[in-house]
């Protein structure tokens, strides 16, 4: 009999969760190939917000200040949001973590469709929740759908609001439906990391729903209309009581310096903005219009990227596709891991880069 060491193990989950794994960076044969799988803003960042990150090079020895004042008092005024509702975190990610650490006991469960970003599962898991997924047709939220699966175990409601990997969104009134229907212990959050990129005059990011509600959690990040993914910077608006619950168990100076004073430059830099709001419309409707010309699937998207279904004959699948294209240095993101293997995520690019794809794509088909 052969004895088994003794050594420490991790608490039960945790090795069921699926690792998180970013779109792909580098492409074999390529230094420099084009990188159209992660929805980061192909102009950038804003020259303000670089020059403000480099201003704090001597200045790394100093602890940031973790209650990021400027940043705070600074998104407070552009939103019109009381600053003491407001919390800051790295990336949107962690908001997700504190959110599920602080109220899922194990056992109790959050919802989300089907097709939900990655990072709402993995941190419901860590919490030893259950997560329940709500059919999503169309590759849209469906508002019943997602309250079919809510019962009295649940206490957290994810919504990306327009949704990665899909683009789809669903306007003001629904979201109002939704949150009108779900008891009032249940955690509505509302993911709005692409809400910038939504003109639907219909659209609603949640914040004036969630002025007046106790259960609405907004998120929005800064990587990516404002071009900080490297950063780091993410915050929400919610319940006073909230913001003191994640605050007792958040790091202490979990947003560094640098990304703070890059974010307050960035978030005053309306030309950028502008520049990048217009650059994603402008290229995304070409984009899906060149796709549907040679005869792919494209879904309606208010992100900065298009959601793109192949067919299931063989040399003409979404795998197949994915692999063509880095062959020929472009990287676009598979997203069989959301339940889409039929499909690739291609963020909008620049001019070049956007028809360097259509090219590429152009002979995929043909081939």
């Amino acid at each position: 009999m052969t004895d088994t060491p003794v050594r420490p193990q991790p608490k039960a989950g945790i090795l069921d969760i699926t690792a998180y794994v970013g779109g792909k960076a580098s492409a074999e044969g390529f230094a420099e190939p084009i990188k159209l799988s992660s929805n980061e803003n192909v102009l950038g960042c804003s020259p303000q917000a670089s020059a403000a990150y480099a201003a704090l090079a001597d200045k790394l020895h100093l602890y940031p200040d973790g209650h990021c004042s400027q940043l705070r008092m600074a998104i407070a005024q552009r939103f019109d949001l009381e600053p003491e509702r407001l919390i800051f975190t790295a990336g949107s990610d962690e908001i997700f973590d504190l959110l599920s650490q602080t109220h899922l006991e194990p056992g109790d469960n959050a919802v989300q469709g089907e097709f939900g970003f990655l990072s709402y599962r993995i941190a419901v898991r860590a919490a030893q929740g259950i997560i329940r997924f709500a059919p999503e047709p169309n590759r849209r939220v469906d508002v019943d759908m997602i309250l079919n699966e809510v019962d009295d175990r649940t206490r957290i409601v994810f919504i990306a609001n327009p949704g990665n990997p899909t683009g789809s969104w669903i306007n003001g009134p629904e979201i109002r439906r939704l949150h009108e229907a779900l008891p009032a212990d249940v955690i509505l959050v509302l993911d709005g990391a692409y809400a910038e990129f939504c003109d639907d005059p219909e659209y609603e990011d949640g914040i004036e729903l969630a002025r007046s509600a106790s259960n609405i959690v907004v998120t929005r990040t800064f990587s990516k209309l404002h071009g900080l993914a490297a950063l780091r910077v993410g915050w929400a608006y919610c319940p006073v009581e909230m913001v003191d619950a994640m605050d007792r168990i958040r790091s202490p100076f979990n947003v560094n310096s640098p990304a703070q004073a890059a974010a307050l430059a960035a978030l005053e830099d309306e030309d950028f903005v502008s520049r990048s709001l217009e650059h994603v419309r402008q290229w995304r409707a070409w984009l899906t219009q060149q796709l549907g010309g040679m005869g792919l699937e494209t879904f309606p998207s208010a992100a900065n990227f298009v959601l793109v279904r192949f067919p299931d004959t063989p040399g003409r699948t979404a795998k197949e596709a994915e692999a063509y294209l880095a062959s020929k240095g472009i990287l676009v993101r598979g997203v069989g891991g959301y339940g889409l293997p039929d499909s690739v995520r291609i963020t909008i690019g620049l001019e070049a880069q956007n028809r360097a794809l259509v090219e590429a794509l152009a002979g995929f088909v043909k081939a």
